[in-house]
């Protein structure tokens, strides 16, 4: 029988805004897939830019899903940040926090101490995301670093989902210290290497698949570190964005739901200027629009589609947005969500 996605690895990297839930509510039919993971023999662990979270309060939320989660199985930005941190301090080292109690935490459990303002001559700022951020962390923040300290980022994210729709995240508060200093941060969280190498460190994962919602983040970070990835189509991106994704973003495998870990993944084959898999065939000519024709499930159509664009984008130097439109059309009349 053939192998499931989620027995293929040692260890399954979740990201969770957009994967396991949205606004805090878990996205139906989530945790009864991580369960499912579980089961299969995976390490289930949880990877997140949000600092704004201890690991405890993260697992309590996710238990109240029913998420098979213990607090070692979640790695935020807050510990990454800290490591990169501690690597690079002396022991006893002030850091300025810009952010939440959390980041707060995670500097402190790796022997550095957290300080408030910069007239304490702190070594390094380290800003994460906290709603309650004002205008004199900020400031703060600001002096210190333009009076030397290093300056570290837990994450870049321009924006965060929320049940009111898109808000401005971390890497859009980012801009008042380097507007105001002109000094650009080293970033922890993902795309950048460091949290997933916490990551690795902490699950001790030798074969990890990265699953995610967002190219960008998620898919560029496993892309970054190169490691398998999966993108689910609950969150963030979506059929027409993965098509055109650039090489640094394309995920090794494309799934609506988590449900699809579960199962074996389909064969994708090229021949010539097609690609098939499951009841379609995607066929990309030489120039001019994709066609997509066939019939079955509509994920195997947007997997042949996503491979054959992939193909003509890198072959003919880039694809326009309008030459894939006829094909999304296609699935979104087979009942994917374009």
């Amino acid at each position: 029988m053939p192998q499931t996605i989620a027995e293929a690895y040692d260890v399954l990297l979740f990201d969770l805004d957009g994967v396991v839930y949205i606004g805090g509510k878990a996205i139906p039919g989530a945790p009864e897939a991580l369960q499912g993971a579980q089961r299969a023999g995976a390490h289930v662990a949880y990877v997140t830019n949000n600092a704004s979270r201890t690991p405890a309060a993260v697992a309590a939320l996710l238990a109240g899903m029913d998420a098979p989660v213990t607090e070692a199985d979640v790695v935020t930005s807050a510990q990454a940040a800290a490591r990169l941190l501690a690597d690079k301090l002396p022991p006893g080292s002030k850091v300025l926090v810009v952010g939440a109690p959390a980041l707060s935490l995670a500097v402190r459990e790796r022997g550095l101490v957290p300080v408030l303002t910069a007239t304490d001559k702190p070594a390094a700022v380290v800003q994460g995301y906290a709603p309650g951020l004002d205008y004199a962390k900020f400031a703060e923040g600001g002096l210190a670093v333009a009076a030397g300290a290093f300056f570290v980022a837990t994450n870049a994210d321009s924006t965060i989902p929320s049940a009111r729709g898109t808000q401005p995240g971390n890497g859009s508060l980012l801009q008042v210290i380097e507007h105001a200093t002109g000094t650009v941060p080293v970033v922890a969280g993902k795309p950048e290497p460091p949290l997933h190498r916490e990551s690795v460190i902490r699950t001790g994962a030798k074969h990890p698949l990265v699953i995610g919602d967002r190219l960008d983040t998620d898919i560029e970070a496993a892309y970054n570190t190169g490691t398998d990835s999966l993108l689910v189509l609950t969150g963030v991106d979506n059929p027409r964005t993965v098509t055109l994704a650039p090489p640094h973003r394309r995920p090794t495998y494309i799934a609506e739901t988590l449900d699809e870990l579960l199962k074996p993944y389909p064969d994708v084959t090229a021949d010539g200027a097609q690609v098939t898999c499951g009841g379609w065939t995607a066929t990309a000519p030489d120039d001019g629009q994709l066609t997509l024709t066939g019939s079955g499930a509509a994920i195997d159509g947007l997997r042949a589609l996503a491979a054959a664009a992939w193909t003509a984008q890198d072959k003919r130097g880039g694809l326009e947005a309008d030459q894939i439109a006829a094909a999304l059309d296609t699935l979104a009349q087979a009942g994917l969500r374009i």
